[in-house]
């Protein structure tokens, strides 16, 4: 090829090469959603709904004739209403929670409050910041204590009392069952726990049937009663003797069977039925390949009726294929193809339901379905400047990690891309035990989809929803076969032509910024840069700063699942860095504690100890994931810009 064909080719291929990175506004990814839960009122007059603002979450009535909003309720900021009882048609009972940052566990407070539906006379019913003298302060005729609070049962057939948890702002609290009036908070003791730190499961009529929690060993234990008020607990599991854990998670309407979660050695957890009389077990579900994602119930009832499964895309089982239950599922999965449809709250007839239809591409819409006549009616959307028609598909993928342990996870390609040599983003999940990615609507995903990148999501070993020994598997596997199994399936992206070796970065948040800094880290050749959203990365420092060593059973969780602090060096990205080359861009909160900032600040020194580049976003009063809309904004769009810059048009131009 002569010189001029050589300047020709190049004018021809330059335009393409050195087109921009397609502009994606940030903000329609960042923005808060509408809403978080809704649900019906007893009649469906009103429906009641949490409202995620910048730093709290907001509960609001809403009549639904008109959607006009009758009354609310807010405590300020990074303060949120974690979940709502309508307990009749007039009163709702809430719980409040804190969080520090977007990615937080929220910390329930033990607080439940009361407010009527217009608003009027909302008030604290049983809480530490209840006033002496007040309210629920008394039990009967006790004397006062400070007592925290957690909802067991709204108990459906009684208009003003609900059965609450109940146990005393001190360590290994006793758990104890009581009677609450919704309108006064007197309080009367029903049921004592079995041990401490458990939680309580009633049958259909109100009755405490079941006790489950574990202590500091981390082992779970699940006690049985009888109905009677005296009835003593019987031990049913002790997983440190069982070698499994198991868990209540209904009765049958007439409540001579329960239902139980079942982990076993091997494979998926199943669903089975316990004959109260005898004690006798019988299988009722159980997947092949995952376990279950969500148990369905009959509408308007706490009765199992099947679970859902994310076997890639979620899908629907049945204990009896054939019942009304089963029928409804299916006729609303045929109205909505190639959607997750749920009966998310419906009215104490059973004649009008709230469903839930959402995708990988649709955040969510919510219509009020009039059971009898099959009609929906739309009410509301999640995120209403989202058009699905624009968004990416999220493809399951099945592969083999070097082992031949078999890994799931989703592939994420650029609307309208041909699906060959992309750019690509690898996203391992944080956690990172028993949690795992799954089919559905996520923003972050979506943003880097929309801007030119495939996306690579991996259960690796140590997520849920793959069975007790696929879990199991991840204990002490930190920087290790864990990491092998994200570099694997980095790899085998390689290999099937989605993504361009030459353009591969690593991003995370929490657990997931941990793996990508031990990415570089291990497979300096494999990635050309990598983010660290809220990290990890001095392991042993897990052992004295954050909010998991100050539990009880926090040193035994870290010594079980992280392995000894001694032996956490070799597996610590801080003491890695000479052998990283890429690029970094670290990111995290002042008041995280979960993933302190001294562990990016500590990261950040030593690479450019090493001469690594390096760049930093800090915010001082950002905690485990940014709130703040601004703040949201501003990650992303510098994150974006390190992408482009490393592995986007940009490191082309630049010729990286």
């Amino acid at each position: 090829m002569g010189i001029c064909q050589r300047v020709l080719l190049l004018c021809v291929l330059l335009p393409v090469l050195m087109q921009p990175a397609r502009a994606v506004e940030v903000g329609l990814f960042t923005d808060t959603e509408k809403f978080k839960e809704i649900k019906l009122s007893p009649t469906g007059e009103y429906y009641a709904v949490t409202i995620p603002l910048e730093n709290q979450t907001v509960l609001a009535i809403r009549r639904r004739a008109d959607h006009k909003m009758v009354g609310s309720f807010g405590m300020g900021t990074r303060t949120h209403v974690h979940d709502f009882w309508w307990v009749n048609s007039e009163r709702v009972v809430f719980s409040m929670a804190e969080r520090i940052g977007s990615l937080d566990e929220p910390r329930l407070l033990g607080e439940l409050y009361g407010m009527h539906v217009n608003g009027s006379t909302p008030e604290i019913l049983v809480g530490q910041r209840l006033v002496a003298g007040k309210l629920g302060t008394r039990v009967g005729a006790k004397k006062e204590e400070r007592v925290a609070a957690l909802m067991i049962d709204d108990l459906p057939r009684d208009d003003r009392h609900v059965l609450i948890n109940v146990f005393r702002f001190i360590t290994d609290p006793e758990s104890r069952v009581e009677k609450m009036d919704v309108y006064t908070g007197k309080r009367t003791k029903l049921v004592q726990g079995p041990v401490a730190n458990v939680d309580f499961i009633t049958d259909n009529a109100g009755n405490v049937r079941f006790a489950q929690g574990g202590g500091i060993d981390l082992n779970t234990k699940l006690y049985y009663r009888e109905a009677a008020e005296d009835a003593p607990w019987k031990l049913l599991n002790d997983e440190a003797a069982s070698g499994h854990a198991e868990y209540a998670i209904g009765f049958a309407a007439d409540n001579a069977t329960a239902y139980l979660r079942v982990e076993h050695p091997q494979g998926p957890d199943s669903i089975d039925a316990l004959d109260l009389a005898t004690l006798q077990r019988r299988e009722l579900l159980r997947d092949d390949n995952v376990d279950p994602f969500s148990i369905l119930y009959r509408p308007g009832t706490g009765v199992p009726v099947g679970a859902v499964y994310m076997d890639g895309k979620p899908r629907t089982a049945f204990f009896d294929a054939a019942s009304p239950e089963a029928r409804l599922q299916r006729s609303l999965e045929a109205a909505f193809k190639d959607q997750a449809v749920e009966v998310i709250s419906t009215t104490s007839d059973g004649k009008l339901a709230l469903i839930e239809v959402s995708s990988d591409r649709n955040p969510g819409d919510v219509y009020v379905f009039d059971i009898a006549g099959k009609k929906a009616d739309y009410l509301v959307s999640r995120r209403e400047k989202i058009d699905p028609a624009t968004m990416a598909e999220m493809r399951p993928v099945s592969l083999k990690a070097r082992d031949q342990l078999t890994l799931n996870g989703y592939l994420t390609l650029p609307p309208g891309s041909d699906g060959k040599r992309l750019p690509m983003v690898v996203m391992p999940h944080g956690g990172p035990f028993g949690i795992y990615d799954a089919w559905g609507f996520d923003p972050d995903v979506q943003m880097l989809a929309a801007s030119g990148y495939a996306v690579l999501q991996v259960d690796y070993r140590g997520s849920g929803n793959h069975g007790r020994a696929f879990e199991q598997a991840g204990a002490r596997q930190w920087g290790a076969k864990m990491q092998d199994d994200i570099t694997d399936a980095s790899r085998w992206a390689i290999e099937q032509g989605y993504a361009d070796p030459a353009r591969v970065c690593i991003y995370g948040a929490s657990y997931g910024g941990y793996a990508a800094l031990m990415g570089v880290a291990r497979e300096p050749d494999l990635y050309r840069c990598a983010v660290g959203y809220v990290g990890v990365y001095e392991l042993s420092d897990m052992y004295t700063d954050g909010d998991i060593q100050r539990s009880r059973s926090g040193e035994t969780f870290l010594r079980q699942w992280l392995g000894p602090k001694d032996a956490l060096t070799a597996v610590s990205p801080t003491r890695l860095a000479d052998r990283i080359k890429a690029p970094v861009f670290l990111a995290a909160g002042g008041e995280d504690d979960r993933a302190p900032i001294q562990h990016s600040r500590r990261m950040e020194q030593a690479l450019k100890a090493a001469n690594v580049p390096v760049e930093t976003l800090y915010y001082p009063k950002e905690g485990h994931g940014f709130y703040v809309e601004a703040n949201k904004r501003e990650f992303q769009n510098r994150l974006l810009g390190f992408l482009e810059r490393h592995i986007g048009n940009g490191a082309l131009a630049a010729g990286n």
